[in-house]
């Protein structure tokens, strides 16, 4: 008898939502990934839960309410990751006529009609807070309705309940080889330490690793994909308002600024065909400023390059432009060969469902459970996303020395499960060292022990974003104090 029924090469958000979706239909999961959870293309997303207006403009009916209905289903189930924004379009008379920016936005709220969203709307930027940051060029602007997302945190937690339902979580865990037979021989380098075992089937989730990992771990042929790049800046912050912005740039894109870690906005996103080390994925100047240029069409407060305080640089399979958006996953089987599954590309919004139609097309090979993803809450979302506000005050309440936005910080990034990095504690000092003017020993041993958290970049880049903010003696201090944890 095998090992496992299911071994998951890949932790990106492919790969863990693959795993707990099996898990929880009651098979034997086991995910490697080498890295660190969200370490590649899953962290650099442009962080968008939504139905997309690109795919609008290409008549994609079909996958844009499919897409509002996936958001609709985050909006319930990760409430502390997803929440819910209004999107700014300023109407630009050398770009998209306003006529045609309305019929969208209608036919949009008309695909998205359950939502209990608020609908679109035309607003005078002149007297309306989202104007304040725009040029006087732009007198009237198109609201609608979509979500954002905290892109790694949703993948650490995909694993994180894959794991409470069963699944083996791998992190530092790399599949050298895998011999094929009436079941898969996985040969294993786990933190330093060979091992060898056994999988009925393997799903090759490796995002851009897909080929590499076919070829040289699985022998057998790649897949005919390619490879895409994209690219965003991270700048000071450039508006007060809780809005994100939508610009139509010059060459057609829409560009997307949001609000980004209370201090920063997040500007993107340049994509384009991407060849070399997926391990080494860097922004190239010409995207840097591409971006800049986009943004200083449209606001006020003028940036430059050298304004940029970090890039986020992705690279991710697609089999082309069309289907980048839906993914795809392919089945080899036999009936002396075990099952391959090989999934790759797809966006944020539509991961549930592409890992629920991965797991199912293994049915023919287990007794399984039924779909259960769409209902089931991730850890920490078991309350109404309109009940987010009130989520923080329960904690400040209860914790009273947290200030507002620490607490928003942490609701947003554990739920209702805040309370098993703060405990009983009545003070800050309770928590141990601090790391920062946030950062906790209490919330770094959680993370280790419940999260995989292995390096201060885990933490800083990927559990959060206080990285950002976090000085240089912080972070040594940080390094030291996990060193000696382990």
């Amino acid at each position: 008898m095998a090992d496992y029924d299911l071994a998951i090469i890949g932790g990106g958000l492919n790969g863990v939502s693959i795993a707990r979706d099996a898990a929880g239909r009651g098979l034997r999961v086991i995910l490697l990934e080498q890295g660190d959870l969200a370490a590649g293309a899953s962290s650099a997303s442009p962080r968008l839960i939504h139905g997309d207006l690109a795919s609008l403009e290409r008549r994609h009916f079909l996958r844009v309410r499919t897409a509002l209905a996936e958001r609709d289903i985050w909006l319930k189930i990760a409430p502390h990751l997803v929440r819910p924004m209004r999107f700014a379009i300023p109407a630009h008379s050398d770009e998209r006529p306003d006529w045609q920016l309305r019929s969208w936005l209608l036919l949009y709220d008309r695909l998205a009609s359950r939502s209990g969203l608020p609908a679109s709307a035309t607003v005078d930027v002149t007297h309306h807070p989202v104007g304040n940051a725009l040029k006087r060029p732009f007198g009237t602007a198109f609201e609608y309705s979509d979500c954002i997302v905290d892109d790694s945190r949703l993948v650490v937690l995909t694993a994180v309940d894959a794991a409470a339902r069963g699944a083996v979580i791998r992190s530092g865990a790399r599949c050298t080889r895998a011999e094929r037979g009436k079941e898969w021989r996985l040969a294993t380098i786990d933190r330093g330490f060979r091992q060898v075992i056994t999988a009925r089937a393997i799903v090759n989730a490796s995002g851009a690793w897909t080929s590499s990992v076919a070829e040289t771990v699985l022998r057998v042929p790649p897949p005919k994909v390619a490879a895409e790049q994209m690219d965003q800046i991270v700048v000071r912050r450039l508006f007060d308002s809780d809005n994100i912005y939508v610009f139509q740039n010059s060459d057609g894109r829409l560009i997307f600024a949001s609000p980004y870690e209370r201090d920063f906005t997040l500007i993107g996103t340049a994509s384009h065909a991407f060849k070399g080390d997926p391990a080494i994925v860097a922004m190239a100047a010409g995207d840097v400023a591409y971006l800049c240029d986009a943004a200083n069409r449209y606001f006020r407060e003028r940036i430059e390059t050298v304004d940029v305080v970090r890039t986020l640089s992705g690279a991710n399979m697609v089999r082309n432009a069309a289907s980048g958006r839906d993914g795809a996953m392919t089945l080899d089987h036999g009936r002396a060969r075990a099952p391959l599954l090989t999934v790759f590309g797809g966006d944020v919004t539509t991961s549930r469902l592409r890992a629920e139609q991965a797991v199912t097309k293994l049915t023919p090979f287990y007794p399984m459970s039924p779909r259960w993803t769409a209902t089931a809450p991730l850890p920490g979302g078991d309350f109404a996303w309109d009940r987010f506000d009130n989520e923080v005050e329960e904690v400040r309440e209860r914790w009273r020395f947290l200030g507002k936005e620490e607490a928003r910080r942490l609701v947003a990034a554990y739920g209702s499960n805040v309370k098993a990095i703060l405990g009983d504690a009545k003070e800050r000092g309770e928590l141990g060292p601090a790391f920062g003017p946030e950062l906790t020993g209490a919330e770094v041993r959680y993370l280790m022990l419940r999260e995989w958290a292995r390096f201060p970049d885990d933490i800083l880049w990927r559990r959060s974003k206080l990285g950002l903010t976090m000085p240089p003696a912080d972070r040594e201090a940080l390094a030291a104090f996990m060193a000696a944890a382990v």
